[in-house]
């Protein structure tokens, strides 16, 4: 679990952080392998021994004060007695971590009548749903990546595959031939349904097959994939064949009844259902039809805001499917390959509500959407988890960003269905009460609680009789970890901005914007991200004026006295002219702004920075960097003087050799030199695989590396015009924040 606090000095109190103007609040990777040093969790067993406080219910910890029959809570103060339990186990405090770890994962021990334990027969699910309403391309990148999918899956897991256009297809593959049934959907939403259910048309023990022993007629099974032809659709329609160019992609109704049909098995075959869909457009057949004409010319004839009006969410059908989804255990990941409007922002609750991931590929030729899910099925998950995050009484959280919901019941209580390793979640604090911190000797307390599920492969035991899968077995364990944090009070503004953590200031901003843009807009979102840095900005000068050695006439842009706050500017710039706040009319497509939106809400701060304002280091050869760090613009290119640069977007690695570069200097890198050691290192860290390109300039197309050298761009989208965009934002904000201190001065 890595926590990341915007600052590690908390303000005092309110007004101490309205002076600041710093947002407040932490980002929290909850089943990181490691806290944010790198450091593992303590390991312990029996978490449901682990006493408790009466008041505030929070776990005990090692920053409690202890005696010899009782502790005090170190989040409340409350205090509290040691059961005859506790009280034997803490004389041994050698076998009891919580007393000198503050992060520590607790082994629970669950009824086997629950489903756990070695005897649970629960196995991981995963389910491939496939759309025929397609081209050849996709079909064959799908088949691809669902080959490399089948490399991934450990021995035992149960695997189906289903296609989807104006019909369902149902695949058994555990005989000697894949036989597929069929059921036809009804063109328009019907009260019935299906006129059969899937469970009739086949078994779902006869569908979900064990990948160990059926990967080959699997494999045989993709191989006669093939795109559903238009005469079919226009038969199944009643069209002419020759009128039904597209359509029949009766993506709602597919995904209704496969939530159905698996849902008899949840919680005897499996604990966790993984559904993998695969799109190449809008749904427009059956129930969950999508409008896609709302993209156009519609919105601007009735004089709406693109930049508002295509981002809610068209029906909440896919919003509701996702609630039967998480009641049903399974968990759906979208992967949309197409360039075509699908209207992801109805699709996306779907994905991310019930603990899936949602994919754009914009075409089929250079996808890595084999790559991805590869990455996908390889990386540790838990699934059925529970977040809670409790503080001391005097501040809490405000707002919580991230993909999960709440619980209906208590607050601050997060639901995720599937989580992995990547996953990050976000809080903003408030206080209280106006006091603030009461006692500001005191160190602030947050104490993060995460419970989880994950299955185990166990050894299977001897003499097991087992007829249907007689060489794999799983166990099901519940684990709690906890991560008990203490924040010391600042004494001033000055430790405030010392402390600032810029990449979680990011983070939080981000997912704000986010919030702001979904509710209001685009360009509302963009005001309130440029009204921040001028407030920031404003607030960080009046600490300057404090200081009678400092011109009150100068106004200082760029945080000289704070290295802190330095490349804050150059985040807000760089989120500025991101695609995620870029205006419609600079040509953005909607479905790429909400791609954007889910895959930024999802990532821990490192990896965000890099989305937002990209990475650029310098080599004076493949086996020798230069400069850890440049600016984006083509200045730091002619000023450094180096032949290398290695551009880490997080989406994109570019490597890009300067037209100046040796001509000696071997192209692309070798293979095991220093940058392409780094190279694979920043590969292997990712949540999905970025593009790898290669660029010599003078030589090669340098437009994809030269896009990303935004501080010569025009935050308003005209491009290079005036040739100073970074120079003309600051200057910008200057005026602006000069405004408010002559406002605010009332000269």
């Amino acid at each position: 679990m890595a926590v990341r606090a915007t600052v590690s000095r908390f303000p005092v109190t309110q007004a101490a952080l309205d002076e600041c103007g710093i947002q407040w609040g932490i980002s929290v990777t909850p089943f990181a392998a490691a806290d944010e040093l790198g450091q593992p969790p303590a390991i312990a067993d029996r978490g449901d021994r682990l006493p408790r406080c009466e008041r505030c219910w929070a776990y005990f910890n090692t920053f409690c004060d202890v005696e010899r029959w009782g502790w005090a809570c170190a989040l409340c103060s409350t205090l509290n007695g040691f059961d005859d339990d506790a009280v034997r186990r803490f004389q041994r405090p050698e076998a009891c971590p919580e007393l000198s770890a503050s992060f520590i994962d607790f082994e629970i021990p669950v009824d086997e009548a629950d489903g756990a334990g070695e005897g649970v027969t629960a196995r991981p699910v995963y389910v491939a749903a496939v759309d025929l309403a397609c081209s050849e391309e996709f079909l064959e990148l799908i088949k691809s990546a669902l080959l490399a999918a089948l490399e991934a899956l450990i021995p035992g897991s149960l695997f189906g595959l289903i296609t989807f256009s104006h019909k369902i297809g149902l695949y058994d593959v555990q005989g000697p031939m894949p036989v597929v049934k069929n059921v036809f959907i009804p063109p328009d939403s019907e009260e019935d349904g299906l006129a059969v259910a899937l469970e009739d048309a086949m078994p779902l023990l006869s569908f979900l097959a064990p990948v160990d022993t059926c990967k080959d007629r699997i494999a045989a099974a993709l191989d006669t994939l093939r795109p559903t032809s238009s005469w079919e659709r226009g038969a199944a329609s009643g069209q002419e064949p020759d009128t039904v160019l597209l359509g029949g992609r009766g993506f709602g109704t597919a995904m209704s009844s496969l939530i159905d049909y698996l849902s008899s098995e949840y919680g005897s075959t499996f604990a966790l259902a993984r559904v993998f869909a695969f799109l190449s457009g809008a749904p427009d057949y059956g129930d969950g039809q999508l409008d896609t004409r709302r993209y156009g010319e519609q919105y601007a004839s009735k004089g709406e805001d693109a930049d508002l009006a295509l981002l809610p969410e068209q029906i909440p059908f896919y919003r509701d499917l996702a609630a039967v989804a998480v009641q049903s255990g399974v968990c759906v990941d979208i992967f949309a390959v197409t360039d075509e409007y699908t209207d992801l922002a109805s699709l996306k609750f779907l994905s991310i509500e019930s603990g899936g991931s949602l994919f754009l590929y914009a075409s089929a030729d250079d996808s890595t959407l084999p790559q991805d899910i590869y990455r996908l099925l390889s990386r540790p998950y838990a699934f059925g988890c529970v977040l809670r995050l409790r503080t001391s009484p005097d501040f809490e959280p405000g707002h919580s960003y991230g993909h999960f919901f709440p619980d209906p019941q208590y607050e601050n209580v997060q639901h995720i269905i599937c989580c992995d390793s990547f996953a990050t979640y976000a809080y903003d604090f408030d206080f209280t009460h106006a006091d603030g911190f009461s006692r500001h000797t005191e160190p602030a307390v947050v104490q993060i609680a995460f419970q989880y599920s994950v299955i185990e492969p166990v050894e299977e035991a001897s003499g097991n009789d087992s007829q249907s899968y007689p060489s794999y077995r799983f166990c099901l364990k519940r684990r709690l970890r906890i991560k008990t944090l203490q924040y010391r009070p600042a004494n001033n503004i000055n430790e405030i901005y010392d402390s600032v953590d810029q990449e979680a200031v990011l983070h939080i901003l981000v997912h704000k914007v986010i919030l702001v843009s979904l509710e209001n807009g685009v360009r509302e979102g963009r005001h309130s991200v440029h009204d921040w840095l001028a407030i920031l900005i404003t607030r960080y000068n009046d600490a300057l004026r404090s200081d009678p050695r400092n011109p009150e006439s100068h106004i200082d842009i760029d945080f000289s006295q704070c290295p802190h706050l330095q490349t804050i500017p150059q985040f807000v710039f760089g989120l500025l002219r991101s695609p995620l706040l870029r205006l419609h009319e600079e040509g953005i497509h909607p479905d790429y702004r909400i791609y954007l939106q889910c895959l930024f809400s999802a990532l821990e701060p490192s990896s965000l920075a890099k989305a937002i304002y990209p990475l650029l280091i310098s080599y004076s050869s493949p086996n020798k960097q230069a400069f850890p760090r440049h600016t984006l613009s083509r200045a730091a290119l002619t000023m450094s003087e180096s032949p290398i640069f290695l551009l880490d977007a997080f989406t994109n690695l570019i490597v890009y050799y300067s037209s100046t570069a040796d001509p000696s200097l071997p192209f692309p890198p070798p293979h095991d030199c220093l940058l392409r050691t780094k190279i694979n290192a920043l590969k292997q860290d990712r949540c999905i695989t970025p593009k790898l390109t290669f660029v010599r300039g003078g030589q090669d197309d340098s437009s994809l590396f030269e896009n990303y050298l935004i501080e010569e761009q025009d935050v308003d989208g005209s491009g290079y015009a005036s040739g100073n965009g970074f120079i003309a934002f600051r200057e910008g904000i200057r005026n602006e924040v000069a405004e408010i201190l002559k406002e605010e001065s009332g000269s």
